[in-house]
């Protein structure tokens, strides 16, 4: 098997396995936070949770088939291990800031309802 089909497979596990295994521990831990951001309509912190979870899915994916294609010569097994490193380490920091990203925007709309709520 060629160097670079290997780096491909190997790429893809990882990626999908990380993004996966992040999905669901933002699903299953968002939940209470959700709800205490929409003061405790459960209802709507569930769908909110579903819809960030698709969205998540399809953005990261989207991500990591864009990011699949490299211009680099990996014809030695550690070109492949450096390039699959750099590879997984830019998904994660996406990953990293999407999530940063998503909590900053939930607290501001929680400070917002707060804020509102003492008025």
């Amino acid at each position: 098997m060629d160097t670079i089909v290997a780096a491909y497979g190997a790429y893809l596990a990882v990626t999908i396995g990380v993004t996966v295994w992040v999905a669901r521990t933002l699903f299953q831990n968002g939940h209470r936070f959700l709800v205490d951001v929409f003061h405790g309509d459960t209802e709507l912190a569930v769908s909110v949770n579903h819809l960030l979870v698709v969205g998540f899915y399809l953005v990261n994916f989207a991500f990591v088939c864009l990011a699949l294609r490299t211009t680099d010569e990996v014809a030695t097994v550690r070109s492949a291990v450096e390039m699959l490193a750099g590879k997984v380490g830019v998904v994660l920091f996406v990953l990293g800031a999407m999530h940063f990203f998503n909590l900053y925007v939930f607290s501001r709309l929680r400070r917002g309802r707060a804020a509102r709520a003492e008025a």
